[in-house]
């Protein structure tokens, strides 16, 4: 925008600025709309304009995100949204990419399109919406869902075992991990803010109530009583505590797996001392492991970020360390190059 004298004006945007004319449309009720909420409201706050921003998704009931968003989007094919966004990524690095799918979309068909693009260290910003279960297709159990859970597709109860999806990503050497959940605005939106500023691939788990078909999945660390004594907000620099006073702790065992332990009983000094930043992602990964269902006391906030070149940095990188040794490449001699072959 021009102030009349050539000069630009910084033109200060709102959320209705990110809001497309679209009829947002999910179960009343859904965690869903919370998540497009703390997005919508964020965005405005960062450094970024609607015509910068690209939601990419998949198939699924978080899938429809895009639709809602007065940005760039593309709804994509079931489970392959990271391939499709790493693509955008790498033919305009200049814009935000954010990924948006589920836990059956993200973790099942398109689980191993995920796992590269964390790997590889692709810029893109990953929200998985996990409400352990197919919510779309009418609650069937997905890779997140306990082992035993009765649905549709398991009328004898779930014999897999589930993912966890904040091991998985480190697993898969992700530079930012974190997990929040749908009924704290303040904490999504603070984790996302994070995420976006992170360079590289950035993933994180959003605990999403699906009221419908999985209604309460949550309910043993998310309720306001529960909270205080169930969910461990993890803090840079601190000692791993938690509860209404403070009273529980995390530390290591002789085999360095994490527990949980009554503070008064160990000392502080005995607590793990949270850093996000290691390399090593032994420490976020013993943290990650501390709950394997939401009825244990469970970490939130970010469990790593650690700064390493980005996918889209290397490329260039090296298109121009080749474009220096050998000079500019000719399309029409690489088309007709060695090895061909002539088919009848």
């Amino acid at each position: 925008m021009s102030d009349g004298n050539g000069e630009g004006v910084a033109v200060k945007l709102a959320r209705k600025d990110f809001q497309s004319d679209q009829e947002v449309r999910w179960c009343p009720g859904c965690g869903d709309y919370s998540i497009l909420t703390a997005v919508q409201m964020l965005l405005p706050e960062l450094d970024v304009r609607p015509e910068e921003l690209v939601f990419v998704s998949g198939i699924g009931c978080a899938a429809r995100l895009p639709y809602y968003m007065n940005t760039y989007g593309v709804h994509g094919i079931h489970g392959r949204a990271p391939a499709i966004a790493t693509g955008v990524a790498l033919a305009r690095p200049d814009l935000s990419v954010w990924v948006i799918g589920g836990d059956g979309d993200m973790l099942s068909i398109g689980g191993n399109h995920l796992i590269h693009a964390l790997r590889r260290n692709v810029n893109l910003t990953i929200l998985m919406f996990n409400n352990q279960i197919y919510g779309l297709t009418k609650g069937q159990y997905s890779p997140t869902s306990e082992e035993g859970k009765v649905t549709k597709s398991t009328p004898y109860g779930s014999l897999d075992r589930p993912f966890n999806p904040i091991s998985v990503a480190l697993g898969a050497e992700a530079g930012f991990v974190a997990r929040t959940h749908d009924m704290d605005r303040k904490h999504m939106m603070e984790t996302f803010r994070r995420a976006h500023a992170h360079r590289g691939a950035a993933f994180v788990e959003v605990y999403q109530n699906c009221n419908v078909f999985n209604d309460g999945a949550f309910d043993g660390i998310l309720t306001k009583d529960a909270r205080p004594d169930m969910l461990i907000d993890l803090v840079h620099g601190e000692p791993v505590r938690f509860g209404s006073e403070q009273q529980f702790g995390v530390a290591l065992n002789e085999y360095g797996e994490a527990g949980v332990v009554r503070v008064d009983d160990v000392g502080v000094d005995r607590l793990v001392v949270h850093d996000e930043h290691r390399e090593d992602p032994s420490l976020a990964f013993a943290l990650s492991r501390l709950s394997d269902r939401p009825s244990m006391p469970t970490p939130v906030g970010v469990f790593r970020s650690v700064e390493r070149e980005s996918y889209e940095e290397a490329t260039q990188r090296q298109l121009i360390e080749a474009t220096e040794k050998s000079g500019p490449g000719e399309l029409a001699g690489l088309l007709r190059s060695a090895p061909t072959w002539t088919v009848d």
